[in-house]
C-alpha cells in the first residue's frame, strides 16, 4: 500500500468520463462557452481496466463517475455496468441532472445507489443566468425519478454572494423535505477565479451559510468519516446537510482523493496542475502496469497539499471535480 507521511493514501477514485459539459456554469468557464471533450479520450474499455488496476495497486474502493458532464459521453452507458461489476465498496455519480430522465432506466438496472445533484437555485430565471443552459425543471423532474428509484440522493450547491445566497433556505427546505442532503460547496479559486477580485466579491463561506440557517432552524455538528471532505450538521427531527468548506476549513491533511481525468491523465490533487499519463501504463500487462504504476501513484501522493487548498489555474470539469 502506498502511504505518505501523513498517513494518507489513495482510496477514492474520481472518474472523468468525458471533459464536455452541456453547461457553462459562471464558476466554472468565464467565457459562457461549453466545455467539449478532449482530443483524445480513453475508451470506456481502458477506464475499466484503469479502474481495476487502481484497485489492484493502491487499494481502491470508492468510485465517483464525473465529468464535464458524464451523462453526455457515449461511453457511459458501456462503463456504468461494467465498473459496478468490479467489486468496489462504493459506487456514484455526479450529473447536473439535465440528462437524467433519460437515463434513469439504466442507472437504476446498472444497480446505482448513490448520486450527487449539481443544482444552486430553484429560481429558473437564477438557472439560466448562473448554468447559461438547461432547464431547471427538467432536473428537478430527474431528482424525483432517482428518488422514486430508491437511489439515495445529495443535491450539490455553490453558494455565491449576490448571485444565489438567497436561495440557500429554499434549497434547503427542499431537500429537507424529500429526505434529500444538502451539499454546500465553498467557491473555488480555480482556473478564472484563481486571483480574481470576482472570488472576494462573491464568496459566501462557512460562517455566513450557518449563520443564514442558523436563522430559521435548530442545527447541530455530527461526525463524518475520516476522509470526508464534508462537515455535517444535523437539524434535530428534520435531516441533515454538509459543508465542503475548502476554504474555511480545508481537509487536505486527510485527503484520499485521486483524479483520472478523460484524456488519460493521472491527478493526485485538485490544487496542483501537476499529472501523470495513465496511457503509459495501459499499453503495459497487468504485471508490468502495476510495477510502473506504483511509481506514479507514490509521485501523485506528494504532490497533495500539507495544509490546504491553493488554488490552481485548472478548471475543475476537466479533471473530475
Amino acid at each position: 500500500m502506498i502511504v505518505d507521511h501523513l498517513g494518507r493514501q489513495f482510496r477514492n477514485l474520481r472518474l472523468s468520463l468525458t471533459a464536455a459539459c452541456n453547461y457553462a456554469c459562471t464558476y466554472c468557464v468565464p467565457d459562457g462557452k461549453r466545455l467539449q471533450a478532449a482530443a483524445s479520450e480513453l475508451e470506456a474499455d481502458e477506464m475499466v481496466r484503469a479502474v481495476r488496476l487502481l484497485m489492484d495497486t493502491a487499494g481502491i474502493d470508492k468510485l465517483r463517475i464525473t465529468g464535464g458532464e458524464p451523462l453526455l459521453s457515449p461511453k457511459f452507458d458501456a462503463l456504468l455496468p461494467a465498473v459496478m461489476q468490479l467489486g468496489l465498496a462504493d459506487v456514484s455519480l455526479t450529473t447536473n441532472g439535465q440528462l437524467l430522465p433519460r437515463k434513469m432506466d439504466l442507472i437504476a438496472a446498472a444497480g446505482l445507489e448513490r448520486m450527487n445533484v449539481s443544482l444552486d437555485t430553484l429560481d429558473a430565471d437564477k438557472f439560466r443566468d448562473i448554468a447559461r443552459s438547461g432547464d431547471l425543471d427538467t432536473v428537478l423532474d430527474g431528482i424525483r425519478l432517482a428518488g422514486e428509484a430508491g437511489i439515495r440522493l445529495k443535491v450539490n450547491m455553490v453558494p455565491m454572494r449576490h448571485v444565489n445566497d438567497d436561495q440557500i433556505l429554499p434549497l434547503l427546505d427542499y431537500c429537507l423535505e424529500r429526505g434529500i442532503e444538502l451539499r454546500f460547496i465553498e467557491l473555488m479559486g480555480m482556473g478564472h477565479l484563481q486571483n480574481n477580485p470576482l472570488f472576494d466579491a462573491q464568496f459566501f463561506g462557512m460562517d455566513d451559510i450557518l449563520d443564514l440557517i442558523g436563522t430559521r432552524y435548530e442545527y447541530a455538528r455530527t461526525d463524518a468519516p475520516f476522509d470526508s471532505t464534508a462537515a455535517r450538521f444535523e437539524i434535530p427531527g428534520a435531516g441533515t446537510f454538509g459543508i465542503i468548506a475548502n476554504e474555511s476549513e480545508p481537509f487536505c491533511r486527510t485527503c484520499t482523493r485521486l483524479r483520472l481525468a478523460s484524456n488519460g491523465r493521472l491527478f493526485g490533487c485538485l490544487s496542483n496542475a501537476k499529472s501523470y499519463d495513465f496511457r503509459d501504463v495501459l499499453r503495459l500487462p497487468d504485471t508490468l502496469a502495476m510495477v510502473k504504476l506504483q511509481d506514479v501513484l507514490g509521485q501523485a501522493l506528494q504532490d497533495k497539499q500539507l495544509a490546504s487548498f491553493r488554488g490552481e489555474v485548472t478548471v475543475m470539469k476537466f479533471i473530475g471535480g
